[in-house]
């Protein structure tokens, strides 16, 4: 199978790079489509092949397209695969068609219900449950990272690993709200703090915690693109609506959110960020939110055996030898519009 690893924002890199992986460990060939605008930020250059041309890409001819965005030219030859970017199912647009899929591949049956309702309705794509590619290190590396943690830890003289990872979006994020908060919980409590921003957080609030961070030994900016190792070694999260939530209830640790959107909250939610030390300490303590965490996980990724890329490529080598390989996807004059504009059109 010649598989696409198709890219528009580099959160796309870690999502992908499992799916890599284990395609080339089954044998398929493998493209990744990487634009010029984010290509200072691939971090894989010396170990796969990469193009920013759509012209390479026609003339590769992919079996197969996985995409974790929401975009992707139709008229590309492969099935088209949404393999999706987040577990944020309240988010804006999360269960909204495009047009631009043949495949849905879902990490869990609360994402699985709602495409195959949406399956129904539209009836020219399938669903099937195989878990995130993106997951698979979560539970492949476990013992590793936390390791890495107790290092951490010993090396700082601290007893807690605490994690802060807000959402970008203006009208969602707690950065900006919360950040006296967040350092009050640093300089008072026997933690090592790790910040973690999203790649479209306001470059002015990320050097305002850089600042701070700088005054502190028990305080580290994560720079790293890729969030699993940081999930992994962290033993508690402050997040607000961001998708990275999820991913860490996941691993069945403490969570308290700011203002969250999610509609199926199973975990400490605050509205006022001058609570926030307070709940801390109490949450910390007493962790009320366990029995929770586990309906969370059962909806939202109940597989943990870290082998989702291996689900993802056998659902795609099913739906293939069942329907073959189609040489472009049919879309109305709108959709034909918005991806001629995005990505040029077809060369004649």
């Amino acid at each position: 199978m010649r598989a696409l690893l198709f890219c528009v924002n580099p959160y796309a890199f870690g999502i992908l790079k499992p799916l890599h992986d284990e395609l080339l460990t089954q044998g398929h060939e493998v493209l990744w489509y990487v634009p010029e605008r984010i290509l200072s930020k691939f971090p894989f250059h010396t170990i796969t092949t990469h193009t920013g041309s759509i012209n390479d890409l026609l003339r590769f001819r992919s079996d197969a397209i996985f995409v974790p965005g929401n975009e992707v030219p139709h008229y590309l030859r492969g099935v088209k695969v949404q393999v999706f970017h987040g577990l944020g199912g309240e988010k804006k647009g999360h269960f909204r068609i495009r047009n631009y899929f043949d495949l849905y591949l879902t990490q869990g049956p609360y994402f699985t219900e709602g495409f195959k309702r949406l399956m129904k309705k539209h009836d020219d794509f399938e669903v099937k449950e195989t878990g995130w590619c993106k997951l698979d290190p979560l539970f492949q590396y476990q013992e590793e990272y936390k390791r890495e943690r107790d290092e951490l830890l010993e090396k700082s003289d601290r007893k807690t690993l605490l994690l802060y990872a807000p959402t970008f979006s203006p009208s969602l994020t707690s950065a900006s709200s919360a950040v006296h908060s967040i350092f009050e919980i640093a300089d008072k409590e026997d933690v090592y703090l790790l910040i973690k921003f999203h790649d479209l957080m306001d470059p002015k609030v990320v050097n305002q915690y850089h600042a701070l961070a700088a005054k502190r030994n028990n305080v580290k900016i994560v720079e790293d693109r890729n969030i699993l190792k940081t999930l992994i070694m962290s033993d508690f999260l402050i997040s607000d609506t961001s998708s990275v939530v999820y991913e860490f209830i996941l691993l069945n640790k403490p969570v308290i959110t700011i203002n969250s959107g999610s509609e199926n909250i199973n975990w400490c939610n605050i509205t006022n960020p001058m609570d926030l030390h307070a709940t801390f300490i109490q949450e910390h303590k007493e962790d009320n939110y366990s029995k929770k965490r586990l309906q969370t996980i059962s909806q939202y990724h109940p597989c943990t055996d870290g082998k989702s890329s291996a689900r993802i490529i056998a659902a795609t080598e099913e739906y293939i030898n069942a329907k073959g390989v189609p040489e472009e996807r049919k879309i109305n004059f709108y959709r034909r519009y918005r991806i001629n504009k995005m990505f040029g059109s077809k060369p004649a």
